[in-house]
């Protein structure tokens, strides 16, 4: 399979906006499935936990490769709901192209916000698909208005609906001027094509001559054949819409019902005509820690191997399934390769391509593919895969805090190490679950991004790796600051095995502004005192960080500067220079009138027009403050930002005022003051 046909697409939306019915449709007209899998049915082939299966929704970003005309497509089926923005986030990273799918009755939604933003920050080119054209309060066109007020973006309609809501039954194809209709007693796998009837030519050619005004901004060629008054034909105006995609500058967008197998194929034509083969897209940029200098990684696979570990799935049986993206080269089962930010030799047993749970065994995985590799132990997530020759690293993904945590202990003592192992491997899948021991209560402490979230993994731990454990309710995730500048000298002296070991350190503690986080720096120079002291001088004060000022919790927004160090050759150590600045940073900080700050919460909430008042109620009740509304056809977008402490429980309450028929997601914003409630 050669790179030019070869496309790496993710399907992005909000919740329920239709990705994986939309990509079982996908699998199924492309001959990868024999059947299609309902979503609502708990069939899906890509939601194939249990528990995506028993809540309908997907939890966990799956991947598959399917072919069609000769193009081999790897897709990524992510999730939509806002606690597994870390999965969405991650597979953006690795993919060339995405599939945006906007809902026909609600438009641009929250979470479609957040994807939008992320492909963006990635340079990722998009496609549009609007769903549920057949759902009740279903209008193509207001969708195009949201696309362009809400994400700044150029969307330009491909194809318009034939009729709308129940009387939808097809589209008008503005490319090949033609009405496409779907054949139902063949699950839609059969289409038919028919000239444009008189009722729609008018707005069928209003339309066109939109699209075709839409690429004249973006090609001298077709701006001269249309003011020559001369053809322009399809095929131009596919090649010109493929370089406008790849630029980010336009947005095509289809339409269709997946649900009713209505739209699908000319969706997967539209991947393999205007989403970029690997080799077509900005190459990545790594850093070559021995020339200290980023480079660019071209797509080349006779290149040396460079490739990012992108996700970690745990299997009982095979152990660390590690998901590649290569960037360059080539890797074969049972070579070596080279974990560059580790510096470990590690092996790569096997090699396969997966089909969402399923897979087959690879030869090869050469630049541009995307695959599994098994027999890699130290690999985590966002590690850089190569060769000992080309120490190149590829840069790493950032991943939120998170803001919310419950208790967790084993019933007994026998099921303590089974626990500490199963949530090792959960940390090593998911980089937005952490875990600690609090020290004074010897309680283990799982932290993640949401409720669900948080719900989603402890039943994984009670249910899927069959764990007795006890889970306390959840807690809120505070931080620790200061609020007042201090400079402060500390001295330790400590005789340890009739060795005297003696330090001093005189700092700076300031309060930094919030978001700043934390830092670190040292003004004291002086050659006399090795490289060591100050090293061990840094690792005290970075771990105290970590150990919070008075409670406890992990400190923010605090920056120290050390100005002075008193050392002896005789009794100044390593061990008594770290334990020093920790001891000191802790005293300092107490001094700084110690402040405690909680996560407020970004909260999108979309409600009936007839109960946003009870909402909007609802939230300010709850310590929220509102900062936009934005009112729709068939419902009101409330944007608003509330204590996280404040929203346990919200969705029972928000349902219950708006007869269960409104949502909201929520998500992390920022860290500030507790106020006194």
């Amino acid at each position: 399979m050669t790179l030019a046909s070869m496309r790496n697409i993710g399907i992005m939306a909000h919740i329920d906006a239709g990705k994986t019915t939309t990509t079982e449709r996908i699998l199924y007209y492309t001959g990868k499935s024999h059947k299609i899998g309902e979503v609502d049915d708990g069939e899906a082939i890509m939601d194939w936990m249990e528990q995506e299966q028993e809540r309908g929704i997907t939890i966990q970003s799956a991947a598959t490769t399917t072919y069609w005309n000769g193009f081999q497509i790897n897709i990524i089926d992510t999730p939509g709901h806002v606690d597994f923005t870390a999965e969405v986030e991650r597979s953006l990273r690795v993919l060339d192209g995405a599939v945006a799918i906007f809902d026909a009755v609600r438009g641009v939604e929250p979470q479609t916000e957040t994807v939008w933003h992320q492909a963006e920050h990635y340079h990722v080119p998009c496609i549009g698909y609007v769903n549920k054209m057949d759902r009740i309060g279903a209008d193509f066109f207001p969708v195009l208005d949201d696309v362009r007020a809400k994400l700044a973006a150029n969307p330009v309609a491909l194809q318009l609906p034939i009729g709308r809501e129940s009387t939808f039954e097809g589209v008008i194809d503005l490319i090949e001027m033609k009405e496409i209709r779907w054949d139902a007693s063949t699950e839609g796998e059969k289409m038919v094509n028919a000239p444009i009837s008189a009722d729609f030519e008018a707005l069928a050619k209003e339309w066109r001559e939109k699209l075709i005004d839409a690429l004249s901004a973006e090609s001298d060629e077709i701006t001269e054949l249309y003011l020559g008054g001369e053809e322009i034909t399809a095929d131009l105006i596919k090649k010109e819409l493929r370089k406008a995609v790849l630029k980010r500058s336009i947005l095509p967008v289809f339409c269709g019902a997946s649900r009713r197998n209505i739209g699908v194929q000319p969706l997967i034509d539209g991947i393999v005509s205007y989403l970029p083969a690997p080799d077509e897209v900005v190459p990545a940029i790594g850093h070559h820690l021995k020339k200290d200098t980023n480079i660019e990684i071209p797509c080349d696979p006779s290149a040396q191997p460079l490739g990012l570990v992108f996700k970690i799935q745990n299997d009982r049986e095979a152990g660390s399934l590690c998901y590649v993206r290569m960037y360059s080269g080539a890797i074969k089962p049972g070579t070596a390769v080279f974990n560059v930010g580790k510096k470990k030799r590690e092996r790569a047993n096997r090699i396969l391509r997966m089909h969402s749970n399923k897979s087959d065994p690879l030869d090869e995985l050469s630049a541009g593919d995307i695959g599994v590799i098994i027999g890699m132990k130290f690999a985590q997530t966002g590690d850089t895969i190569g060769s000992e020759g080309w120490p190149v690293l590829l840069e790493r993904m950032q991943f939120p805090e998170p803001v919310i945590s419950v208790s967790i202990e084993p019933s007994t003592m026998s099921e303590q190490d089974k626990l500490k192992s199963v949530l090792e491997i959960l940390s090593k899948e998911d980089p937005t679950f952490t875990t600690r021991e609090n020290e004074e209560t010897g309680q283990l402490i799982i932290s993640g991004m949401g409720e669900l979230h948080l719900e989603v993994l402890v039943t994984r731990i009670l249910k899927e790796y069959h764990v007795a454990a006890r889970v306390g309710n959840p807690q809120v995730t505070y931080r620790e600051s200061i609020s007042k500048n201090v400079e402060h000298t500390e001295r330790f002296s400590r005789t340890l095995a009739g060795k005297d070991n003696e330090a001093g350190i005189t700092f700076k503690v300031e309060a930094l502004p919030r978001g700043s986080g934390n830092q670190y720096s040292c003004t004291f120079k002086n050659k006399q005192i090795p490289e060591e002291i100050f090293d061990a001088v840094e690792r005290g004060f970075r771990s105290a960080f970590a150990s919070g000022i008075v409670l406890g919790y992990p400190c923010v927004d605090i920056g120290v500067t050390v100005t002075n160090l008193e050392y002896s050759e005789l009794t100044g150590s390593e061990f008594a220079f770290e334990a020093c600045s920790s001891l000191g940073f802790d005293e300092a900080c107490r001094q700084g009138n110690p402040i405690l700050l909680e996560p407020i919460m970004a909260v999108d909430l979309i409600s009936p027009k007839e109960s946003v008042g009870e909402v909007i109620s609802l939230v300010v009740q709850r310590g929220g403050m509102v900062q936009s509304m934005d009112s729709k056809i068939s419902a009101d977008h409330v944007k608003a930002q509330a204590p996280m402490a404040k929203m346990f429980g919200f969705m029972t309450a928000l349902r219950s005022v708006s007869q269960g028929r409104a949502t909201f997601t929520m998500e992390f914003s920022h860290f500030e003051k507790k106020q006194e409630r």
